[in-house]
Formats: C-alpha cells, sequence, structure tokens
C-alpha cells in the first residue's frame, strides 16, 4: 500500500492515534469552511457596496437631468449652483468606481463593476485626423518552420489622443502574416494601454489630469470645452480615466513620499477641504496636508520634491502617521498636533517668521500703527540678509547668520519686551508680540543651522494650487476624491519643483507605467524623467 504525502502510514497505527488523526483532519476542514465562508461573506459585502454605489450614481443623473430641464427662462444661480455640486459628486463616485476595480484582486467583484459600467463604446469623430502606427512581428520568418511569411489580413483599433491644440486619432494597425509553409499566423502584441482596453492615450490622460488638478476645470467643464472642438466625451468617461490613472500611478506617489521623509528636514502645513458628507447633502471639513522637501536655498543637488496627503479631519494623529519615518527639523506652525511628534527629540521643531511678520502687516494695513510698522523693517532686515545668502553653502549661511542676524534678533527679542508693558494685554498688538515670545527658540533655531530657513514659505507655496482650485470647484465629493486629489497635487507639485511642464511629465509617466517594471519604479519621478522629456519636444509639447 503507496503511503500518501502527508499522512503516517495508517497500517502502523493503533485505534487510539487512528481517531487523533481522524479529529485533527475534521477541524481542519470545519477551519477551511469557515474561511470560505468568511470570504464569500466579504465578497457579498463588496457586491452589495457596488450595487449601491451604482443606484447612486443613476439617482444622480435623473436629478441631474430633471434639474437642467427646469432650467429655463430666466436662469436662476442657486439651481445652477445644486446643479454643479451635483455634478462633481458624480465625477467622484464614478472615479471611485472605476479605481476599485483596477485595485480589486477578485475577478467576481471585478466582474461586477464591469457589468455596471458597461456601455456602447463610441465611435471616434470621423473629422478628426488619423495617424496610422503598422506594429509588425519581430519574426521575419515562421517561428515554426522557418517558411516566409504572406498578408493574411490586420487587426485594427484606434486610440483618441491630445496634441497641443487639437485632437487626433492614432490607428494602430497590426497587420497577419502567414507562413506560406505551414499556414502558422504570425502577428505584433497589441501595444499596452494606460487603461486597460481605454481609448485615450497618454496626451489625452494627462491633459485631462492637469486640467481638473493643476488648472481646476472640473470634468463636466472639461466636456464642454471638447463638444466645442467636436469631441464628444461623457463627463462619467473621464471621471474613470482619473479613477484608473489613479490608481496605476499609486506606486509612483508611494515612491515620491519615500524620497520627500527621507529628508533631514522638511516643511510643512495644512489647509481645510470641504468635502461632501455621504447621506447628508452637506459638506464636513477635510484637510490637505503638504510634505516640502527643498534644499536648494543652501545648495544641495537633491531633487526637491513635495507629497500631500489627505485627513478627514485635523486631528494630530494624521500628521503624527504622516511624520512616522521622520528624522531631522519640522518647520511648521504652531499647530498643537504637532506638539506630540516634537517629544522624544526624534523630530526638532523650526518655526516660521512669515506667521510672526502676518499679523504686523494686517495690523499696519489697518491702522497704520507705529509699532506693527517698526516691527515690518526690524523683520525685513532679516529677510534682506537670506536674500543675501540664499544658494551658499550650509555652514557659510550659518556664519554669517551668527554675525549678523542674531544681533538683530536680539534686539527684536528685547524691543518686545520694552513694547509689551505699554500695550494693553488684550489688544491685537499685544497678542502678535505674544505669538513670537512663545515660540521664540524655535524661531531663532535657524541661525545655528544653515540647513534651516528663516520661514515655512516653501510649504505655503504649495498649497496656492489647492486654495485656488478650492474656489473653482468648492468642494472633493468624497473622501476617496481627497486621497486622489492627494496623489495628484503631490506629482504635478514635484514637477513643477524641476521645472517641469507638468503635463508633459504625466503624458511622459503615463506612456510608460503600465510596462514599467515595479523594482525600478523611482525611474518615472520627475527628475529622472527631465531629460528625456527635454529630448522629445514632440512629447513633451
Amino acid at each position: 500500500m503507496t503511503q500518501r504525502s502527508g499522512l503516517p502510514d495508517l497500517e502502523t497505527l493503533n485505534p487510539e492515534a487512528l481517531k487523533a488523526l481522524i479529529v485533527a483532519q475534521h477541524e481542519q476542514l470545519l477551519s477551511k469552511d469557515a474561511q470560505l465562508l468568511h470570504k464569500d461573506e466579504q465578497l457579498h459585502g463588496k457586491e452589495e457596496q457596488l450595487a449601491s454605489r451604482d443606484e447612486e450614481i443613476e439617482r444622480l443623473k435623473l436629478l441631474i437631468a430633471k434639474l437642467r430641464r427646469a432650467q429655463f427662462g430666466r436662469k436662476s444661480e442657486k439651481l445652477d449652483w445644486e446643479i454643479e455640486q451635483l455634478e462633481l459628486k458624480l465625477d467622484e463616485l464614478e472615479a471611485s468606481r472605476a479605481q476599485q476595480t483596477a485595485a480589486s484582486p477578485s475577478p467576481m467583484v471585478a466582474s461586477a463593476v464591469n457589468r455596471a459600467t458597461k456601455r456602447a463604446r463610441m465611435s471616434l469623430p470621423a473629422h478628426l485626423p488619423r495617424e496610422t502606427h503598422k506594429i509588425l512581428p519581430k519574426q521575419e520568418a515562421c517561428p515554426d518552420c522557418g517558411g516566409a511569411l504572406k498578408p493574411l489580413g490586420e487587426d485594427v483599433s484606434e486610440i483618441l489622443e491630445r496634441v497641443p491644440e487639437h485632437f487626433k486619432v492614432i490607428r494602430q494597425v497590426r497587420p497577419k502574416l502567414a507562413c506560406a509553409g505551414c499556414d502558422k499566423i504570425v502577428q505584433a502584441e497589441a501595444p499596452s494601454r494606460p487603461i486597460e482596453r481605454g481609448i485615450a492615450g497618454p496626451g489625452l490622460l494627462a491633459h485631462v489630469l492637469v486640467s481638473k488638478y493643476a488648472d481646476h476645470l472640473p470634468l463636466y467643464r472639461q466636456a464642454e470645452i471638447y463638444a466645442r472642438e467636436g469631441v464628444e466625451l461623457d463627463r462619467s468617461t473621464m471621471a474613470e480615466w482619473v479613477g484608473g490613472c489613479s490608481r496605476l500611478l499609486e506606486p509612483l506617489v508611494e515612491t515620491l513620499r519615500r524620497h520627500v521623509m527621507s529628508a533631514a528636514k522638511l516643511h510643512t502645513d495644512d489647509t481645510p477641504v470641504p468635502v461632501l458628507a455621504p447621506g447628508r447633502g452637506k459638506t464636513k471639513t477635510g484637510r490637505l496636508w503638504t510634505y516640502v522637501r527643498d534644499d536648494r536655498p543652501w545648495g544641495d543637488a537633491t531633487p526637491p520634491a513635495v507629497w500631500f496627503a489627505y485627513s478627514p479631519d485635523r486631528k494630530g494623529e494624521h500628521p503624527q502617521a504622516h511624520l512616522r519615518e521622520f528624522r531631522g527639523t519640522l518647520q511648521a506652525d504652531a499647530y498643537p498636533g504637532y506638539e506630540e511628534i516634537y517629544k522624544g527629540g526624534r523630530v526638532t521643531e523650526a518655526a516660521c517668521m512669515s506667521h510672526v511678520r502676518r499679523p504686523f502687516f494686517e495690523l499696519y494695513e489697518a491702522h497704520k500703527s507705529a509699532v506693527a510698522k517698526e516691527a515690518l523693517e526690524r523683520i525685513a532686515a532679516l529677510y534682506a540678509i537670506e536674500e543675501e545668502i540664499r544658494g551658499r553653502s550650509a555652514e557659510e549661511r550659518r556664519a554669517v547668520r551668527t554675525e549678523r542676524s542674531k544681533p538683530l534678533l536680539e534686539s527684536l527679542k528685547k524691543w518686545f519686551e520694552e513694547t509689551l508693558v505699554k500695550l494693553s494685554r488684550k489688544s491685537d498688538t499685544t497678542r502678535a508680540i505674544r505669538y513670537a515670545q512663545d515660540r521664540w527658540d524655535a524661531l531663532t533655531r535657524y541661525c545655528d543651522d544653515g540647513h534651516l530657513e528663516i520661514d515655512n514659505n516653501a510649504a505655503e507655496r504649495s498649497l496656492r494650487a489647492v486654495v485656488l482650485g478650492r474656489k473653482n470647484y468648492l468642494f472633493a465629493g468624497s473622501d476617496a476624491g481627497g486621497e486622489r486629489a492627494a496623489a495628484l497635487y503631490g506629482l504635478i507639485g514635484t514637477a513643477k519643483l524641476n521645472g517641469l511642464n507638468p503635463e508633459a511629465y504625466l503624458r511622459e509617466v503615463l506612456s510608460r507605467i503600465a510596462d514599467h517594471p515595479i523594482n525600478r519604479i523611482e525611474e518615472l519621478l520627475p527628475w529622472n524623467l527631465a531629460v528625456k522629456i527635454a529630448e522629445n519636444p514632440s512629447r513633451a509639447a
């Protein structure tokens, strides 16, 4: 009798040992059954979530159509606003659905989403110019018998692409060749696309992403613009593109995060982002956090970068989680949530002189206050020194600051103390002085370290795009939409810091990333693609 793999020889077991073996095997079967049942329950839960989301998307589409029919005669500004809000929410839901489809490891869940999103493939406009790319097989002879190859037919697919100023259609023609000797058919593989089976080329995808996140054009407004060019792009289709691209870019964003967090000094700040609260028809306040690595002011050649993170609220646990791997100096404002980070000495605090200057500037603008004017003049003298030493080595900056900035700071501190006794305790000027005094050590730390800056303006500059976008599209459609925005703001902001056109950069990334080895993903960071983009201006345009 042969012995089964993994089992003892049953012929040699006594009755007690045989019983114990049967019990053990029974327990294993029960455990496997429980695991399978748990997986089935999880799958059922995901399918219910997808069904609920699909119902919400259809409900929103019907509501938007109803509101648009109500727009006759003199337009109501309130009605226009309501339609815009619903359009934005619909964008976010459909982008989330596309992103979940790409991320789902379960074929059953993915197929359920595909069934929900499946729609008739639109025909590409006949009036657009066509550009044909022939993709020939690598084999020059039959790979089976070595015979000559003869034409048999061809497969043709089309991609809608965008180049500066106009759209065009790229026809990908893959001739089929047949062996004259053995009828073997040879054909080149279809080139991969950024979004599998999608009709959008990398240039069009890059344009949609940059228009949304850098130029602050919501998808429904982009659809109106493209329609004027004779190209009907459904807003929901573009939302799926955004979700698919977000999923595709996740490894690159994670690589960017690691680069930023490996710095010895970071700038950080945050800004509110209104976010739709599910089921309430109202907005809640989320936050976008920025973390900037930029050591160019002291002559370092490390590429600058910015990483954004989204959180549904402003609790201190969020920056604490973001900075869990960081060791060094953090230049930030006086937000209490950072206090826990500074405990233990892993992270050192450096404050921001711009936050000291700002209330004095507002006081001078409002009241022409003599105290505020003198404070501004004293702070301006410190900034004049920084302007002179920008770009010099860290050691040289430290030496100049020790010689020239420290005496000015000591004089400013003494003047604050003398001025304070002459003011009311509740005045705005007193509050402005107290703000500086309460964080004086962190405020003057830059004098002892040439790697640090006098202020946190690097972080504030990175948030300008967010503030402009917030004015245009009012809110993010969901927490997932906030996370997508954070990812794209980081890539776009880093491209700008490295002197690249963000649309040219994303075009290059999206043309490569689907086939790029994951263990070499850092090759797609902006500074590593800068030379390639410069060498190929037609792709960068």
